[in-house]
């Protein structure tokens, strides 16, 4: 296959609307409301971390990484005692499919929802699960068999694989939790730097003495706003060449024209689900068309 280092980004990019509106529809607070969560956020961090079954709030902060652990704590282990692991993990299906079923209308039984099931299946298809432990919960549930929640599961089960190489190279280079998330901001690329304090759960002090870390590393400058130093920049670089190249088996075992045919379907049920105006398009670097991977959403 064609060694592209972008290319893992690009198929990111293009499954992550499909993949994450699961936890920003409305439908998730009706379903997670009424099997007892509290309304909020437990719904996001029960039903992502179920699948690795009522673990400990500090195991959930540890896979989750740029929230406090304080915030997670308000929510984890709690809904365990609210609702069963099995209770949550089917109400996430639920919100999945009633959710794709408005969203996607006629789309929802169409030849290519079929076509990039079976090729996102066959990607994921026997990947390692060592050092992965979102990803390896995630392999533990059963493949629905209606087409467009076995794409959801092959977008979640990707997602969860990148995201924990993304935490092993974060660790290597040695940055925490919050220092990955100040520095992510200082990329300019999605959070204002409130947004991500706020809903990180991070506290005032915790997010200065976090800034301040990372100036005395040199890795970010000085001044009222958050700007990476050239050392900064090269490191957060060097931190997506990383997750990229973790990523890459997947596309690798799915091979050249199975990986572009897939990325071509799913940017375009993507951009079906971004327009419906269920989550903003701006957290997002999703071309507006497949052919043109560079462009980004306005």
């Amino acid at each position: 296959m064609t060694e592209d280092p972008e290319l893992a980004a690009r198929l990111q990019r293009a499954m992550e609307p499909y993949q994450s509106m699961v936890y920003m529809v409305p439908e998730g607070a009706t379903e997670y409301e009424a099997i007892g969560l509290d309304s909020g956020p437990m719904g996001y961090f029960a039903s992502r971390s179920a699948p690795m079954g009522p673990v400990s709030a500090a195991t959930v902060a540890a896979a989750f990484y740029n929230f406090s652990p304080a915030l997670i704590a308000g929510f984890i282990p709690r809904a365990w005692i609210l609702a069963s692991v099995e209770e949550i993990i089917a109400a996430r299906w639920r919100v999945a499919d009633t959710a794709l079923r408005r969203l996607l209308g006629d789309r929802i039984g169409s030849a290519e929802i079929r076509q990039a099931a079976v090729l996102i299946e066959r990607a994921a298809d026997g990947l390692s699960v060592s050092g992965r432990p979102l990803f390896a919960g995630h392999t533990e549930l059963q493949w629905p068999d209606e087409p467009h929640l076995r794409l959801w599961m092959g977008t979640s089960l990707l997602r969860e694989y990148r995201g924990d190489g993304h935490i092993a190279a974060l660790t290597g280079a040695e940055l925490s939790g919050i220092e990955a998330l100040i520095t992510f901001v200082a990329t300019g690329r999605s959070f204002t730097p409130a947004m991500a304090q706020s809903s990180r759960g991070w506290t005032d002090e915790q997010w200065a003495d976090g800034i301040d870390n990372l100036r005395g590393r040199g890795l970010l400058a000085d001044g009222p706003e958050l700007a990476l130093t050239p050392a900064g920049a090269q490191l957060r670089d060097d931190v997506e060449a990383v997750t990229n190249r973790l990523a890459m088996p997947a596309w690798r075992q799915l091979g050249d024209a199975g990986t572009e045919t897939l990325r071509r379907i799913v940017t375009d049920l993507s951009w079906l689900i971004v327009d419906a105006g269920t989550i903003d398009s701006r957290n997002f670097m999703l071309p507006r068309t497949p052919e043109d991977p560079a462009d980004r959403a306005a």
